[in-house]
């Protein structure tokens, strides 16, 4: 297949070219954090604006396999006291070229830097879940503690129909474990982050966890996961040791050099 050439490869180019050139419906799954506004600089050949994420996410459609699943992780920057809301922009567009929103996931930092003034810390990012028809994997993660678990639910739990109708399911054991919920909580910043100290040469790094976490959730060993920013290889390290191929598209040499580092121990 022609995709094999791009597997388990970091591939120092820009992922218009790359993205470009790959098959169509060749990716099971993406994980990816795209430059957001204006907030770090990633080296003089990274140019980012609203027409070049438009043609990446057309690429991205083009690439993904009926049932993948995109992770799109952004923020927004404050400029003048207000919000930019590019990552909204960026959700509607992916809408409109043909992604299900099949989720929008909030990524919660323990640690945040100051707030601007007068306002509250920012703490979080938003992560989409984007997908080309239904999703084809779904493994949902059950990590919730349950506080009544082993115990009976209190007389029969039931659902509500559409007409309005309630059907009695009948009596259930209540798990130790729930599915948990859209609210994805990690410990970030140096040490936390990753303990791959070369990795801190990156201005902005998603943790491990979250990587890992989104790889089981929405693939299967033996998958391609791709990430066409792949700054410091977070993403494919993490794949590779949850024993999927993966793909790192970076523009910038010195990424790729500290990527190689990483998914290469």
């Amino acid at each position: 297949m022609f995709i094999e050439k791009y597997i388990n490869k970091i591939i120092n180019k820009n992922c218009i070219d790359v993205l470009s050139e790959m098959p169509n419906d060749c990716i099971d799954l993406v994980v990816t954090s795209p430059p957001y506004d204006d907030l770090r600089d990633y080296g003089e050949k990274m140019q980012w604006s609203f027409e070049i994420f438009a043609q990446t996410a057309r690429l991205l459609y083009k690439v993904m396999k009926p049932g993948g699943v995109v992770v799109w992780v952004v923020g927004d920057k404050t400029k003048d006291g207000n919000k930019s809301l590019t990552s909204f922009k960026q959700a509607i567009y992916f809408q409109e070229i043909g992604f299900n929103i099949y989720d929008v996931i909030i990524y919660e930092k323990t640690g945040a830097g100051p707030p601007h003034p007068n306002r509250y810390f920012n703490s979080f990012e938003y992560m989409f879940i984007l997908s080309k028809g239904k999703p084809a994997k779904v493994n949902l993660l059950k990590d919730k503690p349950n506080k009544w678990a082993g115990a009976s639910t209190f007389g029969n739990v039931t659902r509500r129909e559409k007409n309005g109708k309630l059907t009695p399911k009948g009596k259930k054991i209540i798990n130790k474990f729930g599915i948990r919920t859209n609210i994805w909580k990690y410990s970030n910043g140096k040490g936390f982050t990753t303990k791959d100290k070369i990795a801190y040469k990156h201005p902005a790094i998603f943790p491990e966890n979250l990587a890992a976490d989104h790889i089981s959730s929405w693939s299967n060993e033996g998958d391609v996961v791709l990430d066409p920013f792949a700054g410091s290889g977070t993403t494919g390290k993490i794949a590779k040791m949850l024993k999927r191929k993966w793909i790192c598209i970076e523009i910038n040499k010195e990424y790729c050099e500290i990527a190689k580092e990483r998914i290469g121990k």
